[in-house]
C-alpha cells in the first residue's frame, strides 16, 4: 500500500490518548491515526449508485413471523433437497 504525508493540527489531549492507546495495543501512533482517518473517509464517501438498487417482487406488505419463518424453510428444503416436511 503506497502511503501519503499529510500534516495536520490535532488536539494535544487526542494526541495523549492515541499514545496511550498506541501503547497498549502495542501498535504506531501513526497506525492508530491512519485508522481514523480511514473512518472519517468510509463515513463521508459518496457512493455511484443506491444501496438499494434492484427491486424485489413481493405482496407490498411485512410479511408475519410464521410467513417468513415458512419461506425461509421452504428455502432449506430446495437447498438442501429434503421433503420431510416442517419442523414444529
Amino acid at each position: 500500500m503506497s502511503l501519503k504525508r499529510t500534516n495536520v493540527y490535532a488536539d494535544p489531549e487526542d494526541l495523549a490518548i492515541i499514545k496511550e492507546a498506541a501503547k497498549r495495543r502495542g501498535i504506531s501512533e501513526a497506525e492508530i491515526i491512519r485508522q481514523g482517518i480511514h473512518l472519517a473517509a468510509m463515513a463521508n464517501r459518496v457512493w455511484d449508485e443506491p444501496l438499494f438498487s434492484r427491486t424485489f417482487e413481493g405482496p407490498g406488505s411485512a410479511l408475519s413471523k410464521s410467513e417468513v419463518r415458512d419461506t425461509v424453510a421452504e428455502a432449506v428444503r430446495r437447498e438442501t433437497g429434503s421433503d420431510s416436511g416442517s419442523a414444529a
